[in-house]
């Protein structure tokens, strides 16, 4: 693999030390990757530590400025260390291994970039909990419908795999969309820029939000920040019009 692209894992992380350990030891399982970058975003618990101890190649540590900004910090860092960043949650664990899935459409150009969906959780099923009510999701599907003229079945995954050609265009506002809005914000600058996005099915695991009081909490931040970016994001050209000069500058 001496002339295949360099593959960069970004990895935002907020008390995350009960997981990260294992989705780091994961990735670094795997010869296609070639660093590791985790951000710790303000963590209360031993994040930062346990993401060292399992073998990243750097570890940052940041006051808590949410998944947006997290990232912008990552990818600023190593933007010059690599050509595919894959953009992985932390709580993947030994599920992380499922993004080399994502790569091979990069490296046989047929995509610009990649979206993990996740096949529905068995565990969490059993439990008899219930999740959301998939507000955020359809509000996402629409947006990008709405915006760039695609319907995605998964618009919210945060397992990506982005050529840095990708990042450097949804970047040039000078950072990732705010908060939740990171997915959305991307996908809608990828495609009004042009970029070609495939979804790419795996196997990933993480942790799901369940409907209690804190998983409420966490939807109303993601509702309030997709809406934020899919508002702020420009509505295609009618027929016969010029384009808008700041068509691919969602973020």
């Amino acid at each position: 693999m001496t002339d295949a692209p360099r593959v960069c894992a970004l990895l935002p992380a907020y008390n995350e030390a009960a997981r990260i350990g294992a989705t780091v030891a994961a990735l670094r399982s795997r010869p296609e990757i070639g660093r590791i970058v985790v951000v710790d975003d303000g963590s209360a618990d031993d994040t930062a530590a346990r993401a060292r101890d399992a073998g990243a190649d750097q570890v940052i540590t940041r006051t808590n400025g949410g998944k947006g900004a997290a990232l912008t910090t990552a990818y600023r860092a190593e933007r010059d260390g690599a050509d595919i960043f894959l953009l992985l949650d932390a709580d993947l664990g030994a599920s992380a291994t499922e993004c080399v899935k994502l790569l091979p459409p990069l490296w046989n150009d047929w995509a610009d970039m990649t979206i993990g969906m996740l096949p529905p959780d068995p565990a969490f099923a059993a439990s008899g909990r219930r999740g959301g009510m998939g507000l955020v999701v359809r509000l996402a599907r629409w947006g990008i419908a709405r915006r760039a003229g695609r319907t995605l079945a998964q618009p919210l995954s945060g397992q990506r795999a982005v050529r840095r050609v990708v990042l450097d265009a949804a970047l040039a506002g000078g950072a990732f969309a705010r908060g939740f809005g990171v997915e959305v914000g991307l996908t809608l600058d990828a495609l009004q820029a042009g970029f070609r996005v495939h979804e790419v099915e795996t196997q990933f695991r993480h942790h799901v939000t369940g409907s209690d009081w804190s998983g409420l909490r966490h939807r109303t931040r993601q509702l309030v920040d997709v809406a934020r970016v899919v508002l702020a994001s420009p509505l295609p050209a009618r027929r016969g019009s010029p384009p808008s000069p700041s068509a691919g500058r969602g973020l």
